[in-house]
């Protein structure tokens, strides 16, 4: 087969993989749990390019990302259930009637009115759905996938939760609630329970999490660009000591900071 930039191409693609005596051994032996590991996988790997700013990246990475939905929807074509056609017409159907402002008379033309409009649209399919019976009946934190990553799953629930008014209504009285947990931290330490201090490190996570809402800032993306930092001032401290000549687990802890200080000065000034 040639490549080509038609989407029916991959499909072909993806058809003959999944064709049983000609196809791929390891494609045929897969389901849909063994490759959804692999969809969460693409989906970070398309973030982490985006993070990078590497756009020939991101360009494998989303058609890594393509190819996940194109494998699911074979499998799912395989049961008779759906295909890839129909996966295209859900979420166009869900794109127009999630917009009307766009696609039909609608009002609300900032930001803050199509977020509102969205939730409503949102709140009444869910709503149809219970009705059909298609659902079971969902409380107010229902939805939110066990699967995401923690801090995302934590921002989430806060925010359904404080959709209904359960939340705070100023970032310092957020601030207040994490100074308790460290506290609490702290009183497990004091009394030599480790185990009991972990557990309240979540929640200390949780409530800095809220901290981070309430500043409109997304716990993942600022921890994440945090995480890049201290790769980039950690290998600053590596490079120094080799161009002395130290190997690094011979360095003092005292050198290694005074380095570290170097490195959020040099980034400082450029």
């Amino acid at each position: 087969m040639t490549p080509s930039r038609d989407v029916g191409r991959l499909l072909e693609i993806m058809a003959a993989l999944r064709t049983p005596g000609t196809g791929c051994a390891w494609d045929l032996a897969q389901n849909f749990d063994s490759i959804a590991p692999y969809t969460i996988e693409e989906a970070y790997e398309v973030a982490d390019a985006i993070g990078r700013g590497d756009r020939a990246d991101l360009k494998d990475e989303l058609g890594d990302l393509l190819l996940q939905v194109a494998f699911h929807a074979r499998m799912a074509e395989e049961e008779g259930a759906f295909d890839f056609g129909d996966v295209v017409e859900a979420i166009c159907r869900k794109m127009i009637r999630r917009h009307p402002h766009v696609f039909d008379d609608a009002e609300g033309r900032t930001p803050q009115d199509v977020a509102g409009l969205w939730e409503r649209i949102k709140a009444a399919e869910k709503a149809e759905r219970a009705a059909r019976g298609s659902t079971p009946p969902e409380g107010v934190l229902s939805g939110v996938p066990a699967t995401l990553p923690a801090l995302t799953r934590a921002l989430k629930l806060q925010q359904k939760a404080g959709r209904v008014g359960f939340d705070w209504n100023d970032p310092r009285a957020v601030i207040a609630k994490i100074r308790e947990e460290t506290d609490e931290v702290e009183a497990a330490l004091d009394a030599g329970d480790r185990l009991h201090a972990g557990s309240e490190v979540g929640d200390l996570l949780f409530a800095v999490v809220n901290l981070a809402r309430h500043l409109d800032a997304d716990p993942e993306r600022v921890l994440r660009e945090t995480n890049q930092k201290f790769e980039r001032r950690f290998g600053h401290i590596e490079r120094s000591l080799a161009q002395a000549g130290k190997p690094l687990q011979d360095a003092t802890l005292d050198e290694m900071e005074a380095l570290w200080v170097e490195a959020k000065a040099e980034e400082r000034e450029g």
